[in-house]
């Protein structure tokens, strides 16, 4: 993963990149965990909506990584 993204001549961090790519993601998580229910099992929605986001952006961080063996 490379420290900058060049965005027609504007340099945006990566990590703010994967951050936007996770909450969009998070977004249309939430919206179908409400939609099948899983909310009501959950105990303390804003914390398992934070700790959605964080293995969001861990997995696409993660895939961004090239593999070096």
């Amino acid at each position: 993963m490379s420290g900058e993204l060049d965005i027609y001549g504007v340099f945006v961090p990566s990590l703010a990149a994967a951050m936007l790519g996770a909450f969009l993601l998070c977004l249309m998580a939430r919206r179908v965990l409400a939609w099948a229910g899983v909310y009501r099992l959950v105990w303390h929605r804003p914390l398992f909506d934070l700790a959605l986001y964080v293995v969001l952006l861990g997995c696409i961080v993660s895939a961004a990584i090239p593999l070096t063996s």
